[in-house]
């Protein structure tokens, strides 16, 4: 499986410096092929995807051979539609983690308040959602939340499916989030989780972790990156109302470099995982800590 979102966004970096090397401006090349200006920058953008647009433009520019071959397959694959495009109770901002979960080769992430989707429980999805819909997130369904949600477990952990590494602000822990039983049994189920599974790596950051340089993390953030060399590192943040996408290498670094340090002072996955059943244990009702 690959992700659309990020092959559309790698056509769209093809063809602009196709058109770049061959010294046009989006109006000559338009044209030149009988399209509007504003066509092109739409394919340049990303924001469409026309088979037949991008030949014109290929053939025009005398890309042939291989280049050719390896542009057309990307715009096909550009173009395909993922499982998560079915689910229209799913979300644009759960789809679009869905579509670039669905491509990945590393999946690397920090979550500052929320314990992560991908190892979330359905009852604690089923809380969240629950909760969004009161804050205002109009048409969103629990239930639904969590069988999407779902689906984007199973891809992780699909054959040949990223390897995924989060680190979790002991925030994101200690802050209850959904009722007891259900935070219990979703902390319960993050150490299981994480202890069978080779290609999941967990850690938890603590409170008084002292980052390298003194760097504080503003938000949550997702980093990707793919198998093909050519596409791009691709960085989700995480807002209140939408997530910020960026692909652009600086924005890209400096994000890599703040996970570094994170990681650096979180604690390792054996102290994590005992951090997290100890938590557990120690919520109110639960059982008492060994």
């Amino acid at each position: 499986m690959i992700s659309p979102y990020v092959r559309r966004l790698r056509l769209a970096t093809e063809l602009r410096h196709l058109r770049i090397g061959a010294h046009l401006t989006h109006e000559q090349l338009a044209k030149r092929i009988g399209l509007p200006r504003a066509q092109i920058s739409r394919l340049e953008n990303g924001h469409v995807v026309d088979l037949a647009d991008i030949m014109a433009i290929l053939e025009e520019l005398g890309v042939q051979g291989d280049q050719w071959t390896q542009i057309i397959t990307i715009a096909r694959e550009a173009g395909e539609r993922g499982w998560w495009e079915s689910n229209k109770a799913m979300g644009e901002r759960q789809a679009l983690f869905a579509d670039l979960e669905a491509g990945a080769e590393t999946i690397r992430e920090f979550q500052m308040t929320f314990l992560p989707g991908l190892l979330q429980t359905a009852e604690f999805t089923r809380a969240r959602a629950h909760t969004d819909r009161q804050d205002g997130a109009d048409g969103y369904k629990p239930d639904k939340a969590a069988e999407a949600r779902l689906g984007r477990q199973r891809m992780l952990r699909r054959p040949g499916g990223p390897t995924y590494e989060v680190i979790i602000d002991e925030v994101a822990v200690r802050r209850r989030a959904a009722p007891l039983e259900v935070v219990q049994q979703q902390l319960y189920h993050l150490a299981a989780t994480v202890n069978g599974d080779p290609k999941i790596t967990l850690r938890v950051l603590p409170i008084d972790a002292i980052i390298d340089g003194y760097s504080l993390p503003r938000s949550a953030f997702s980093i990707y990156t793919f198998a093909d060399p050519g596409d791009p590192t691709v960085v989700a943040v995480d807002t209140v109302t939408d997530d910020l996408v960026l692909t652009e290498p600086d924005a890209a670094t400096r994000y890599e470099t703040l996970y570094t340090r994170i990681r650096a002072a979180a604690l390792p996955p054996d102290q994590s995982l005992q951090f997290l059943i100890k938590a557990a244990r120690n919520l109110p009702n639960g059982h008492s800590s060994a």
